[in-house]
């Protein structure tokens, strides 16, 4: 499985934006590094976006397009159809469920088989969870420490598409998002331009 290997803090610092949500990863975050720092065509400033939206996901360029693909087939604003679709990942879901302090960890949780949905492991990162599908955590993993503390340190930071059952380790997409109740810096208007541009 590809996935993005280069320094977090490095990356979040180039970007001019956290990207990962450490909360010490901007804490070098003027040195002149950043691409936003110096004057940008608009074909930069797209890119830049671009990029940022790809990062905070941590999706590659080839599945990225994919997804910017299917978002202009869909009859809703692009933008927000490109965000519903990265939100509805499944190792992202985990993220915001709590299971998981980044989508990164979450990540590993699914390749590493501690996720189910509907009571089926699922083991692959980029699944599509539709609404109605409920995501928990295997039964031999709700005793790992770590997952526990996560999932229980977070109860009351739930999105307002997204239900918690604390008794069964478990979490429910009720609905869709919509755009402004996702967390995310980012101008996808920039990104649609960048794509309609190729």
């Amino acid at each position: 499985m590809a996935k993005m290997r280069q320094p977090r803090f490095k990356l979040c610092r180039r970007l001019g934006l956290n990207v990962i949500g450490h909360p010490k990863a901007m804490k070098r975050e003027n040195n002149g590094s950043a691409r936003n720092a110096k004057k940008l065509s608009s074909y930069g400033t797209q890119l830049l976006e671009k990029q940022r939206l790809r990062s905070y996901y941590g999706v590659m360029e080839k599945q990225f397009a994919n997804y910017v693909k299917k978002a202009l087939k869909d009859k809703e604003q692009t933008g927000s159809a490109l965000i519903k679709r990265l939100e509805c990942r499944l190792d992202n879901l985990v993220y915001r469920l709590g299971f998981a302090t980044s989508v990164a960890q979450a990540r590993q949780m699914v390749v590493h088989g501690h996720i189910l949905v509907n009571d089926n492991k699922v083991n692959i990162p980029s699944f599509n969870v539709k609404i109605g599908d409920v995501i928990n955590l295997k039964e031999k993993s709700q005793k790992n420490e770590l997952f526990k503390e996560n999932f229980l340190s977070q109860l009351t930071n739930v999105y307002p598409y997204l239900t918690k059952n604390e008794s069964n380790f478990s979490g429910t997409l009720i609905r869709h998002p919509e755009r402004h109740e996702v967390p995310i810096q980012i101008n996808d208007s920039l990104v649609v331009e960048y794509y309609s541009k190729l």
